[in-house]
């Protein structure tokens, strides 16, 4: 912004020079006259004073930034109102924010100038030496001399802001010249690059003519052999059309034999059908014969038991052989002797249990931890045995035979819950093991009762074998226990 010319009339009645930085007259700051009081003319009327001169835009800036600079160094008492606040500033906010400020203030206090000329003529040097002797060195910046003579306003103050405004000129001009020349020179690079791309591409261009030509002379001569390819083909279709008659006629004739001989083959089947019925007829006739003679065979038989246990008589029992182990818990003079070899068969199929106690009065033997472990070994061992007991209770009540289940270690058992109905539940004394009990509830069975011990030890099998028990591993109970 454009400073205007003061009027120094403001001025205490002393010689116009700039205060030094301790507000003392400096013999080296001269002042245009412009400067000094108004001045009369002949007749007695002040004369006008001279406009304040435009500055260019670097040197206004460089002005601003220089008294700025010199601000906090001013006492506090030289330093006008309104730019106190501004001295306080940080240096990069004090030349930004406070620009409208000290431009007004050097141009409203010629005092104030005055003491900033002083500081800045100081920290300026031979330069700022120069400007006051109202010359300027060629190699100096001319925006530098003009804001330091128009801070000191020395005789031809003007003509030095003149000439920097010229010079500032003349570099803006220069620079706009060279930024003209290089991007005169980047667009000429520009399309000798662009001429060079071009030719690159005319030569792609004609690369590419060339290799489509090529292709279509080939894919013209394919056309060609296609075109024979399809004559060929049409003529093979239009045969295999002649063939496709010939064979549905054959086929007609080949479905209609077949159909014959399939109403040949109902007629034969109705045949058969009819005599299958007769035959049925015939072998029910005959079984009710063998259905009777087997009646009156089981009956005589049930009467001739009958008579016989009325003839020794036998009054029924209140306990089984079973029991009587359990009671006594020890081996028993006299052991009966074994069985047929045949009556033991080893085997896990749960089909061979269910057989084997479909058999009359037979009696079930279980090692218990033998089989639970086996199935389900991840439980504590009293929800081993209760799962077990409550399994068996089931078979038990299911095919009405004998259930004996035998567990190790009788002194440990505490508060056990009631047996289901059908099951009885031992336990091995100390000193006996549970495939010693089981051995001594088979010896203690009359020789003839189906036994069935279920125990996958090897040992438990052999032993009840030799006494006549039918053996059966531990995967069969758990097999139809998992059925049940």
């Amino acid at each position: 912004m454009p400073l205007t010319e003061p009027f120094d009339d403001h001025l205490p009645q002393e010689d116009p020079v700039a205060l030094d930085g301790v507000g003392n007259p400096d013999d080296n700051v001269v002042n245009d006259p412009s400067d000094a009081p108004e001045s009369t003319t002949d007749d007695g009327a002040a004369a006008e004073p001279e406009p304040e001169p435009t500055l260019p835009e670097p040197v206004r800036q460089r002005i601003v930034t220089l008294t700025a600079a010199v601000l906090p160094t001013l006492p506090t008492d030289e330093v006008p109102v309104p730019l106190r606040r501004v001295a306080k500033f940080a240096p990069n906010r004090r030349a930004r924010l406070g620009a409208p400020v000290i431009a007004a203030q050097l141009t409203a206090d010629p005092l104030f100038r005055q003491r900033v000329t002083a500081r800045v003529l100081a920290d300026a040097g031979d330069l700022g030496a120069a400007v006051v002797e109202g010359t300027a060195p060629a190699a100096a910046d001319p925006v530098e001399v003009a804001a330091l003579a128009y801070l000191a306003r020395p005789r031809g103050w003007r003509e030095l802001i003149d000439a920097s405004g010229a010079a500032v000129r003349a570099e803006a001009d220069s620079a706009v010249v060279a930024e003209l020349v290089r991007e005169a020179e980047q667009r000429a690079t520009r399309a000798e690059h662009d001429r060079a791309v071009a030719r690159v591409e005319a030569d792609k261009l004609r690369d590419e003519l060339a290799r489509v030509r090529e292709e279509l002379g080939q894919l013209r001569e394919e056309s060609r052999q296609l075109a024979r390819t399809l004559r060929e083909t049409q003529a093979r279709e239009r045969k295999a059309t002649e063939l496709l008659a010939t064979e549905r006629g054959r086929a007609a004739r080949a479905s209609a034999d077949v159909d014959a001989e399939l109403r040949r083959a109902r007629a034969r089947l109705a045949e058969a059908e009819a005599a299958a019925g007769v035959a049925r007829a015939s072998a029910k006739e005959a079984r009710s014969v063998d259905d009777a003679r087997l009646w009156l065979l089981l009956e005589t038989i049930g009467q001739a038991a009958v008579g016989l246990r009325r003839e020794l008589a036998l009054d029924p029992v209140d306990k089984l052989p079973a029991d009587f182990v359990a009671d006594a818990f020890a081996e028993q003079p006299g052991s009966a002797p074994a069985g047929p070899a045949t009556r033991a068969r080893d085997t896990d199929d749960p089909a061979r249990l269910d057989q084997l106690l479909a058999l009359p009065r037979a009696h079930l033997v279980v090692d218990g931890y033998n089989v639970t472990k086996r199935g389900f070994g991840e439980m504590s061992l009293e929800q081993q045995r209760k799962r077990l007991i409550t399994g068996l209770g089931g078979i038990a009540a299911q095919t009405g035979d004998e259930v004996t289940v035998v567990f190790d270690g009788a002194e440990r058992m505490h508060g056990l819950p009631p047996a289901p109905r059908g099951v009885r539940v031992l336990f091995s004394r100390k000193g006996e093991t549970a495939d010693e009990l089981i051995r001594r509830l088979v010896r203690a069975e009359p020789a003839g009762r189906p036994v069935v011990v279920v125990s996958s030890d090897r040992e438990v099998a052999d032993g009840v074998r030799r006494h006549g028990a039918y053996p059966l591993g531990a995967d069969s109970l758990l097999r139809r226990l998992a059925r049940s």
